[in-house]
């Protein structure tokens, strides 16, 4: 977010950026072939929370965030750059 960015526009910007870290949830899980349970499972999380995320309606911690990376195989960094390059 850039400096001087008024709140209304930095709540825009984080709920664009919560809508497309979904994406790329959504779309490495589906890769995997698994369903939102199994992908909860995986990363110690509960169901209904991974759809949240997946929705944009929840942003996720950074400890959320490294848990979905490790279930999914991937680095954390791979899920926020993939998520940043969507709202670009």
């Amino acid at each position: 977010m850039r400096p001087g960015a008024t709140l209304e526009v930095m709540q825009e910007q984080s709920s664009r950026l919560n809508s497309a870290f979904g994406q790329v949830i959504r779309d490495a899980r589906a890769k995997a072939g698994w369903t939102q349970e199994q992908l909860a499972h995986r990363a110690s999380l509960h169901r209904t929370y991974v759809g949240d995320l997946e929705n944009g309606r929840k942003s996720p911690t950074l400890a959320v965030v490294d848990a979905l990376a490790t279930a999914l195989g991937v680095k954390a960094h791979e899920l926020i750059r993939a998520a940043e390059e969507r709202v670009s």
